[in-house]
């Protein structure tokens, strides 16, 4: 008979005693019973920070093409009143200019936006390894990484971290995000900026048109090699605890 039918004030009813996770930690910190909490509270603030980094970066991308349109509607009506002629080139040339500081000023904001991001999403993979480490037989239900360094957030991002990734999709993929659209705009606007002073400085149309593709060109070759520098130094300071083993680093090639 079952021990815990014989038990008085309904034993039968008790669960089943709890038994040890093969594999699981039983020392060290992780086995205060405090420290599941611990975690999962500063899992949920990582959360809240990245959500409120999304916001902001939305935001603030919002506010640059609010104003962008109003300025090229404000652009189109002046040359409606005025004719194409010099001096409308003149406003549109101050008004190109203001645009351009304030997509500089936004694509600067994102880029730091996408840093805070990054530190998150290293800092919840980080905790999400020590829930392994409590009990190792959860990781088949993770679908996300438990390793904090350049290949376990980029896994966790969902994308491809093999020993030699193709350039060409990584570039393909950096202009589709966030970063990637407001750069293109930004040195889109300094190409048609570029475009209108070399028309007021009294060069040909076809010449002009050629600064402006040029200076297109030139900008975003400025904007890659900035961001990849960029995310080479936050790699360099994330300074990983845990990183990913060559056993999974050979799988996931």
């Amino acid at each position: 008979m079952d021990e815990r039918s014989i038990q008085p004030g309904g034993g039968e009813h008790l669960p089943p005693p709890v038994r040890a996770t093969v594999g699981a930690r039983t020392d060290g910190p992780l086995a205060d019973p405090r420290a599941l909490t611990i975690l999962t509270t500063e899992h949920w603030s990582l959360l809240s920070a990245r959500s409120l980094v999304y916001n902001e970066a939305f935001a603030r991308t919002g506010m640059f093409l609010t104003f962008l349109s109003a300025s090229l509607v404000a652009l189109a009506l002046l040359g409606q009143g005025m004719g194409f002629d010099r001096d409308f080139l003149l406003f549109a040339a101050v008004i190109l200019a203001f645009d351009l500081f304030i997509g500089l000023a936004t694509l600067g904001r994102v880029a730091s936006a996408s840093n805070d991001d990054l530190r998150c999403i290293a800092g919840m993979n980080r905790i999400r390894h020590a829930y392994l480490d409590m009990d190792p037989g959860l990781e088949p239900y993770f679908i996300t990484s438990q390793y904090d360094d350049i290949r376990g957030i980029l896994s966790t991002y969902g994308e491809p971290t093999g020993e030699h990734p193709s350039l060409f999709l990584g570039l393909v993929h950096g202009l589709t995000t966030t970063d990637g659209m407001v750069s293109m705009i930004t040195t889109g606007i300094a190409a048609v900026l570029t475009t209108v002073v070399a028309l007021l400085a009294g060069a040909p149309p076809s010449v002009a048109i050629g600064v402006g593709v040029a200076t297109f060109i030139a900008a975003q070759v400025v904007m890659l090699t900035i961001g990849y520098r960029n995310f080479s130094r936050f790699g360099a300071r994330l300074e990983p605890r845990f990183p990913t083993p060559p056993a999974d680093r050979a799988s996931s090639s």
